[in-house]
């Protein structure tokens, strides 16, 4: 069965991505907030993107002697084992840490797993057993000044196959979520799927629409709370013309929205250049959790 099927088992785990960043602790507290929601073990994951023990390519034995750039080169291989060797250690430190705050925090059976290669690549191949993954908008060699996004998390987006919790850079309880909704068949996707998951349930709803008055998104908009009032949710509709990031972050701001739920991007670059930017924008601007649905 293809992974565009979007099966997401009932019985999966809620899986966070760790690094030494400044968002650890709160990457950790919102995994533990789903866990508890969801009533799913939590893993935490730690990727280590080099190979251990893997030395350094460059070979400059011609330049400098035979003998010296031997004797060189196996100093850089030492070496380079050594980092692996500390990176392993630091990781699992780092591991046994999150588990503890996990545990403290009431998430359910808290584990750990240590891996190498590519975040992405990793979180593809874990992803079976996966119900939501947890990771931080920037990690540790984020630009904070420029605000740039961490360099995994639009790989990770695009990569996996399973709902995505970016997780702002502090913690804070949830009580209100917001689904930017335009009518299309991804946010119509995102309506469903909110209504089906234990994730949110209890909590204000609001759906958030840009755009001017029209047939279409009138219809849209009603349909999307009849189907959240029937799984039992009270919803809120604001539907303010005007660009969609603006829009978005002030009802976030006018309404005390803690969490926006809102549609991954798609893989290709004509959708990327259609409403891929709006996603990057607002996880860029955002300062509350994001949950992307696919």
């Amino acid at each position: 069965m293809s992974k565009n099927t979007y099966i997401i088992p009932a019985d999966g785990k809620v899986m966070v991505c760790l690094d030494a960043s400044v968002y650890t602790e709160s990457v950790v507290d919102h995994a533990a907030w789903a866990s508890k929601r969801l009533d799913a073990d939590l893993v935490c994951l730690h990727v280590l993107d080099r190979q251990p023990g893997k030395p350094a390519k460059a070979d400059y034995s011609g330049n400098i002697g035979m003998d010296t750039g031997t004797d060189l080169l196996e100093q850089l291989a030492a070496l380079d084992a050594e980092r692996a060797r500390l990176a392993m250690q630091q990781g699992r430190a780092l591991l046994e840490q999150s588990k503890g705050r996990a545990s403290k925090a009431g998430a359910v059976n808290p584990d750990s797993l240590q891996r190498h290669g590519p975040l992405a690549k990793a979180l593809t191949e874990l992803e079976e057993g996966v119900r939501l993954f947890v990771i931080g908008k920037r990690g540790e060699a984020a630009d904070f000044n420029r605000g740039h996004l961490g360099a995994n998390l639009e790989r990770v987006v695009r990569s996996v196959h399973r709902p995505l919790l970016v997780t702002s850079r502090k913690f804070r309880p949830i009580n209100r979520f917001g689904i930017a909704f335009d009518g299309s068949k991804t946010t119509r996707k995102c309506v469903e799927m909110v209504c089906i998951s234990p994730l949110l349930k209890g909590l204000d709803c609001h759906l958030i629409a840009a755009g001017n008055e029209s047939p279409a998104l009138t219809e849209s908009l009603t349909w999307a709370q009849t189907q959240l009032a029937q799984a039992g949710f009270k919803v809120n509709i604001a539907r303010v013309p005007g660009n969609a990031e603006q829009v978005i972050n002030d009802q976030i701001g006018e309404q005390g929205i803690d969490l926006l739920v809102m549609g991954a991007y798609g893989h290709s670059r004509i959708r990327h250049l259609i409403v891929g930017s709006t996603t990057t924008s607002v996880l860029r601007s955002s300062t509350i959790p994001v949950l992307l649905l696919r």
